[in-house]
C-alpha cells in the first residue's frame, strides 16, 4: 500500500463513513487515533472515506476435520478499504460468530428472572408443555430460529445497559420434534422476541440483557414465521408461510395440533387469520406491539422487501405453483392500506445468466384495508368463497389450476372477488390469469442503487419444467431441466408502469423484467455426499443486500449441500466468497445486513434444526451425528448471533 499519514480528522472520518464489525478485541478510536500520532499534530487535514469492502473466502470443511462439519465454523475475513487524499488503505479483519444464546438456555427477562430462550407458550402466555416422555415434562422450545432484524431507536432505556441500547426482534419458525422423536413441525405456534441488546461504545461487542416474548395474542397467535426483514420505518416484518389451506382445513391434522395447542381447542382457531405479514414495533423499554396488515395478500410469505419509497412492496411466495406478488401501499410508511398485484411473465424466461430474461406485467387483484380483510377473515368460510374440489366435475364453469403441484377445479362465488383476492390469493391470481408457476420463490431484497430486486428460487423444479404434472406452457415459466440447486433472479425496477387493465401503477419500484442472476449447479454425488457443487450457491433461502459493500448475502436451505453456507456475493467485483458454515443438516436463517448502527456493521446470522439428517449425509452422518448432539443440546438447540470480527495486523499507515 502507499505510504501517507492520517489526520486526527481523517481517523474520525474514516471511523464514521466506514462499515466497521464489530472487534472481538478492542480497537478504540483512541487506539487508532494514538497508532497514527492522534492529537491533531502532523496530518495533511485530508479526509478519508470508504471505498470497498472485500471478502476473503473460507474453504468448506470436510470429514479431515469433523469437528468443523459439526459447528459454526468462520474462517473468512474481510478487508475495508479506504481513500485518503489520493491514497489507499486498507484494514482486514478476521471474522468470527458470535451467538448470544442457544435456544432452551435460560437467559435474563429483565425483570431479575430467567426466560427459556425459543420457549413456547399459548393463547393464554402459559408455557407448552413436551409430555412425550414421562418424567421429562418440560417447556417445548424451537431449534429453528429465523428472521432476524437489528435496530436501534432514538430514546430508548433499558434497565442493565451501560453502552448504548440495541434491539433485535428474532422469529422461531417450528419446533422440529417432541423428546420421544415424534415431528411437532407446525404445531406450536410460532414465538417471537425482542432482545436488548447492550453496544460496547468502544468495539461494537453485543451483549444480551433482556428477552421479551412478545405476546400475540391480539394476532391469534402465529404461524410458521419464516424469513423477515427491517422496515425502513424501522419495524420487523415478519412472516407466514404454507398459509392452511381453508377449503380443507376439516382434514388438516396438522392445524387441528396447533389450534390445540394455542387454544386448547382443535377447532378454536380460524386457518383465515394466518399466512398474513405480521410487523413488530419495538418499543423504547425493550418491549414491543404486534398486528396483522390482512391486506397484502394471503400467501406462503417467506417475507417482504419494502422498497425505498416505503410503500412498494416486494413479496417471496415460499409454495408450487406459487407467484411473484408486490403490495403497493396507499401511504408511505403504512401497509394497513393497498393495492395487490401478481406478477404475468412474458416470453424469454430462462435460468441462464447471459439471457436477457422475460418481461413482467402486472395484474390488479384488488384493493383493501387491513380492517375490512380481517373482518371477513373473522365471519367467512373457504365454502362462503369458493367451491374447490380436487376431481374434475366435468363442469365448464370451473376453472382447472394447479394449487402447490396438486391439480384442482374452482369456481368463484359471486360477489366474492375482494374476499377471494385477499384470502384466497393463490386460488384468485389463477383465477386472473397469473404466472402461478415458480417453485419455492423464497427470500427478497433489493439493490436500491443499481434499482434491482433480488428473490431466491430454493429450487427450480416440479411446476417449472416442462411436461410436469404441474407445469402449464400458458405460464411462461418452462426450463427444460430441473436445477434442484436453485438459484437467484433479479428483476430491474421502474416506475411509469401501468396494470394490465391499463390503469396506472402508482410506484416508481415496479419489477419489470426477470432474469437469472446467480445460479447453482447440479452435480453427482461426491465424497462428503453433496449432490450440489459446493463451490458454488445451492438452494438459496436468505437474501439481504448492503449498499455500502455492494454485496448480496445468500443464506442457503439446502438439501443439496452436506453442510449449509452463508455467502457474499459483490455485484462489482463478481466474487463470491463463502463467508460460513453452519453445523451440517442446518439451515443458514435470520440473514440481516446492517451497514451501520452507531457506526459499526453488522451481520446477523442464525442456524435451524442441526442434525436433520436427509439422504445426502449417508456418508457423514455416522462420524458426526454424536458431535452435533454433543453441541446442540442433543439436536434440539440452534444458535441467535452474528458475525464478528478481529483485526488481523491493522496498518492504518501503509
Amino acid at each position: 500500500m502507499t505510504n501517507t499519514t492520517l489526520s486526527r480528522r481523517s481517523i474520525l472520518q474514516f471511523l464514521a463513513g466506514a462499515p466497521m464489525l464489530p472487534l472481538a478485541s478492542s480497537v478504540t478510536g483512541a487506539s487508532l487515533l494514538a497508532a497514527c500520532g492522534g492529537g491533531g499534530g502532523g496530518g495533511d487535514g485530508t479526509i478519508s472515506a470508504f471505498t470497498s469492502a472485500t471478502f476473503t473466502p473460507m474453504a468448506a470443511p470436510s470429514l479431515a476435520t469433523p469437528a468443523d462439519m459439526a459447528t459454526t465454523l468462520v474462517n473468512s475475513s474481510l478487508t475495508v478499504n479506504f481513500s485518503s487524499g489520493g491514497f489507499s488503505n486498507s484494514q482486514t479483519y478476521k471474522l468470527a460468530y458470535q451467538p448470544f444464546f442457544m435456544t432452551g438456555d435460560a437467559v435474563p427477562n429483565g425483570s431479575g428472572g430467567t426466560v427459556l430462550a425459543g420457549g413456547y407458550f399459548d393463547i393464554n402466555g402459559q408455557p407448552i408443555i413436551d409430555k412425550s416422555v414421562a418424567g421429562k415434562e418440560r417447556q417445548f422450545f424451537s431449534d429453528s430460529p429465523d428472521g432476524t432484524s437489528l435496530l436501534a431507536l432514538p430514546n430508548a432505556s433499558v434497565a442493565g445497559v451501560t453502552g448504548k441500547p440495541v434491539f433485535a426482534v428474532v422469529q422461531f419458525e417450528y419446533n422440529s420434534r417432541d423428546q420421544a422423536g415424534a415431528s411437532t413441525y407446525g404445531v406450536l405456534p410460532s414465538p417471537i422476541a425482542v432482545l436488548t441488546l447492550d453496544q460496547n461504545p468502544s468495539n461494537g461487542r453485543l451483549n444480551l440483557v433482556k428477552y421479551h416474548n412478545v405476546n400475540t395474542s391480539s394476532v391469534h397467535g402465529l404461524w410458521i414465521t419464516c424469513g423477515a426483514s427491517l422496515s425502513p420505518w424501522n419495524t420487523h416484518l415478519s412472516s407466514e408461510e404454507y398459509e392452511p389451506d381453508a377449503a380443507f382445513i376439516d382434514t388438516n391434522a396438522m392445524f387441528k395440533a396447533f389450534s390445540k395447542n394455542l387454544f386448547g381447542s382443535e377447532t378454536a382457531a380460524n386457518p383465515y387469520h394466518y399466512g398474513h405479514t405480521p410487523e413488530v414495533t419495538v418499543n423504547n423499554d425493550g418491549t414491543a406491539s404486534i398486528k396483522k396488515h390482512y391486506c397484502m395478500g394471503r400467501i406462503s410469505h417467506e417475507l417482504v422487501q419494502v422498497m425505498p419509497d416505503n410503500r412498494t412492496v416486494l413479496m417471496g411466495d415460499d409454495y408450487t405453483n406459487g407467484g411473484l406478488f408486490v403490495f403497493v401501499a396507499d401511504k408511505a410508511a403504512d401497509l394497513s392500506a393497498g393495492t395487490l398485484y401478481v406478477a404475468k411473465v412474458g416470453t424469454g424466461f430462462s435460468i441462464d445468466p447471459a439471457a436477457p430474461g422475460a418481461a413482467l406485467s402486472w395484474i390488479n387483484l384488488g384493493h383493501a384495508t387491513s380492517a375490512e380483510i380481517e373482518a371477513l377473515a373473522n365471519t367467512l368460510k373457504a365454502s362462503d368463497i369458493m367451491t374447490v374440489t380436487k376431481t374434475d366435475p366435468a363442469d365448464a364453469t370451473y376453472t382447472k389450476m394447479f394449487c402447490d403441484g396438486v391439480a384442482q377445479w374452482v369456481k368463484l362465488k359471486p360477489g366474492m372477488e375482494k374476499a377471494a383476492a385477499f384470502l384466497e390469493t393463490h386460488r384468485y391470481a389463477n383465477l386472473k390469469g397469473a404466472s402461478m408457476a415458480f417453485t419455492k420463490l423464497e427470500g427478497t431484497t433489493v439493490n436500491a442503487k443499481d434499482k434491482v430486486a433480488y428473490s431466491a428460487l430454493q429450487n427450480i423444479q416440479s411446476s417449472m419444467v416442462r411436461n410436469n404434472a404441474a407445469w402449464r406452457e400458458a405460464l411462461n415459466v418452462t426450463v427444460e431441466k430441473g436445477l434442484n440447486a436453485g438459484g437467484v433472479m433479479a428483476h430491474d425496477l421502474a416506475g411509469g408502469v401501468k396494470d394490465t387493465d391499463g390503469a396506472a401503477i402508482t410506484s416508481d419500484w415496479m419489477p419489470v423484467r426477470t432474469r437469472a442472476f446467480l445460479m447453482g449447479e447440479d452435480i453427482a454425488s461426491d465424497a462428503l455426499g453433496n449432490t450440489s457443487n459446493p463451490e458454488k450457491i445451492a438452494n438459496p433461502d436468505n437474501l439481504k443486500f448492503s449498499e455500502k459493500m455492494r454485496t448480496l448475502f445468500i443464506g442457503e436451505d439446502s438439501s443439496s449441500h452436506v453442510n449449509n453456507f452463508l455467502w457474499a456475493y459483490n455485484v462489482d467485483t463478481k466474487q463470491l466468497s463463502r463467508v460460513m458454515s453452519v453445523p451440517s443438516g442446518g439451515e443458514s436463517t435470520g440473514l440481516h445486513a446492517v451497514d451501520e448502527i452507531n457506526g459499526w456493521t453488522y451481520i446477523m446470522s442464525n442456524f435451524q434444526h442441526p442434525g436433520d439428517w436427509g439422504g445426502i449425509h449417508a456418508k457423514v452422518q455416522a462420524t458426526l451425528d454424536p458431535l452435533v448432539r454433543a453441541n446442540y443440546k442433543d439436536r434440539f438447540g440452534a444458535s441467535v448471533g452474528y458475525l464478528t470480527a478481529a483485526p488481523v495486523q491493522p496498518r492504518l499507515d501503509r
